[in-house]
C-alpha cells in the first residue's frame, strides 16, 4: 500500500486531502462562531445551544472506532470517498434543521465520519514521503482545518450573518462533494490491506502508550474548545463589540491555528516528546490569561492569536500514536481524532458548566488552563512510563 501511495504526486494527494479537512474545519468551528445565531433562530440559550457542537462531537467519537476498525481492510481511496459523500449529505441536512432536537441529530451524523477521514488521510500523507517528514505531511493535510479556520469559518460566519445560519451548513455540503471529486481524481488506487481485521486493529487498544496518548488529546486540547465555542458570546457580552467583529478574531485564531499546526509539525520531527510538552504549556499560559485580555477587542485578538497557535498540539501526537501502535495504525489515527472529539465536548460543556453556575463567559480561560495542564500531567506519565519499558518506536522521540 506504501508503494502504491508514493507512486501518486505528493503534492496534488495532500491538496485533495487537505480540501476535505478545509470542509470538516469550516463545519466544526463554523458551527461554534454561528452559535449565537442558530441558538436565537431555534429558541435556546447559548449553553443549550453548545450542546450541538458537544453532538458533533459526540459522532466523531462513536464513528472513527467502528469505521476503522471494520473499514481497514478497504482501499483507501475508497473509504475516503464515501465518508466524504456521507459528510455531505449530514450537513446538507444539518442546514435543514426545522428544530433543536433535529439539529442535534444531523450533527451527531456528520461527525461520524470526521475522524475515520483524518485519521485514514494522515496514514495516506504519512506514506507519500520519507519517514523523517511525515509529521510534516500530515500537518499539510491538517493545513486544511486550519485554513478553514482562517477563511471557511468567518465566510460562513458572515454568510450566517448575512443570509441566515443555515447557508453555512450547505457551504460545507458542497466543499464536501468537491472533496468526493479531487480525491476520486488524485488519490492513490491501492487494493486495500487483506490481512487488515478488526480484530487486528483493535490490538492497538491493549498498549497503554496508545491510551496515555490519546488522554493527552483528550483532556489537554479541550481548553482550545472551553474558550473559541464562547468566543463569539464573550465578544459580544464582555467586550462589548458589534457582532461584525467576530468574524475578524476568528481570522486571527486561525492564523494562529496554522502558524502552530506547521511549526509543532517541522519540531515534532525533530524532537516529538519535548514539542508535546512545549505545546501543553504554551496552551496553558495563553489560556490562562484569557479572563484579563477579554475585555478590550486589542488584546481580546492578541490572546486568541495565542491560544490559536496552541492548537499545533494535533500532528506531534498523530506522530506519536504512529510509533506506539504497531499493526494497529488506522485505528489508532481515527481514535486521535475521536480524543480531540472528547475534547470538542468536554472543554464546551465544562465551560458551559462554569457558565451557568455564575462565573462568567471570561470563565472559560480557567477551566481552558486547568485541562491544559492536565493534557500535560498525563504525558510526563506516559513519557516515565515509557522509558520503563523497551522502545519500539521507528524513530527517537528526541
Amino acid at each position: 500500500m506504501a508503494n502504491a501511495s508514493r507512486s501518486a504526486h505528493p503534492a496534488l494527494v495532500i491538496f485533495a486531502l487537505s480540501v476535505g479537512a478545509f470542509a470538516i474545519g469550516t463545519t466544526e468551528f463554523a458551527s461554534m462562531s454561528l452559535l449565537p445565531f442558530f441558538a436565537r433562530d431555534l429558541g435556546i440559550d447559548a449553553p443549550t445551544a453548545g450542546h450541538a457542537i458537544s453532538a458533533y462531537a459526540l459522532g466523531v467519537v462513536a464513528g472513527a472506532p467502528v469505521i476503522a476498525a471494520f473499514g481497514a481492510r478497504l482501499p483507501r481511496r475508497m473509504l475516503l470517498i464515501g465518508l466524504m459523500s456521507v459528510f455531505a449529505i449530514a450537513n446538507a441536512l444539518s442546514a435543514l434543521s426545522p428544530s433543536y432536537h433535529w439539529m442535534l441529530l444531523f450533527r451527531f451524523l456528520s461527525g461520524v465520519p470526521h475522524g475515520a477521514y483524518f485519521g485514514v488521510a494522515a496514514l495516506v500523507a504519512a506514506n507519500l514521503v520519507p519517514l523523517e517528514k511525515r509529521a510534516l505531511a500530515i500537518a499539510k493535510v491538517m493545513t486544511g482545518l486550519t485554513v478553514a479556520t482562517v477563511i471557511g469559518v468567518p465566510v460562513a460566519n458572515w454568510m450566517g450573518q448575512m443570509l441566515g445560519w443555515r447557508s453555512g451548513f450547505f457551504v460545507v455540503a458542497a466543499l464536501a462533494l468537491a472533496t468526493v471529486t479531487l480525491v476520486a481524481l488524485f488519490a492513490p488506487r491501492d487494493a486495500g490491506d487483506p490481512g487488515a481485521s478488526p480484530m487486528r486493529e483493535l490490538t492497538a487498544l491493549g498498549k497503554s502508550q496508545v491510551w496515555l496518548t490519546l488522554f493527552t488529546g483528550a483532556i489537554g486540547f479541550g481548553g482550545l474548545f472551553a474558550v473559541y465555542t464562547y468566543v463569539a458570546s464573550t465578544m459580544i457580552e464582555v467586550t462589548h463589540v458589534r457582532e461584525t467583529y467576530v468574524p475578524l478574531v476568528l481570522v486571527i485564531f486561525g492564523i494562529g491555528l496554522t502558524l502552530g499546526n506547521l511549526g509543532a509539525a517541522w519540531a515534532a520531527d525533530r524532537a516529538l516528546n519535548r514539542t508535546v510538552i512545549g505545546v501543553l504549556l504554551w496552551s496553558a499560559a495563553a489560556l490562562a490569561i484569557f479572563p484579563f485580555m477579554a475585555g478590550n477587542i486589542w488584546t481580546l485578538g492578541l490572546n486568541i492569536f495565542l491560544i490559536g497557535i496552541g492548537g499545533g498540539l494535533g500532528t506531534p501526537l498523530q506522530a506519536r500514536l504512529m510509533d506506539v501502535s504497531g499493526d494497529a495504525q488506522t485505528l489508532a489515527a481515527a481514535l486521535h481524532h475521536s480524543a480531540f472529539n472528547i475534547a470538542n465536548a468536554l472543554g464546551p460543556w465544562l465551560g458551559g458548566l462554569s457558565i451557568a453556575a455564575g462565573y462568567g463567559l471570561v470563565s472559560t480561560g480557567w477551566i481552558g488552563c486547568a485541562m491544559a495542564l492536565g493534557g500535560l500531567v498525563i504525558y510526563l506519565a506516559a513519557i516515565a512510563l515509557e522509558r520503563r519499558q523497551p522502545r519500539r518506536s521507528l524513530i527517537p522521540a528526541e
